[in-house]
């Protein structure tokens, strides 16, 4: 079953690589992108599973989130510390 995913990001490094990420993303599955750092996938990974795979194209000092809407979960890298902790504990409530 494919899953409906929701994936943005921003990049912060001084040699922003947007093909790099576009890219990755676009390999995830069937995609529309939604706004200028905010894309769609129709895809088969977990949002985690796509998470690991965008970050890997990224830089340390850049932020990534991926939405599963089809179950309920998300994953996320180097948000601030005051989202992240927000994010844990309002979402499955």
């Amino acid at each position: 079953m494919a899953n409906n995913l929701f994936i943005s990001y921003d990049l912060h490094a001084p040699d922003k690589n947007y093909e790099a990420v576009i890219k990755t993303i676009k390999q995830l599955g069937s995609w529309a992108k939604v706004h200028y750092s905010l894309w769609y996938v129709k895809s088969g990974y977990s949002a985690s599973q796509a998470c690991d795979s965008v970050w890997r194209s990224m830089d340390s000092n850049d932020r990534l989130i991926v939405m599963d809407a089809s179950n309920n979960n998300a994953a996320w890298q180097n948000l601030p510390k005051d989202v992240s902790d927000f994010l844990k504990d309002q979402w499955r409530k």
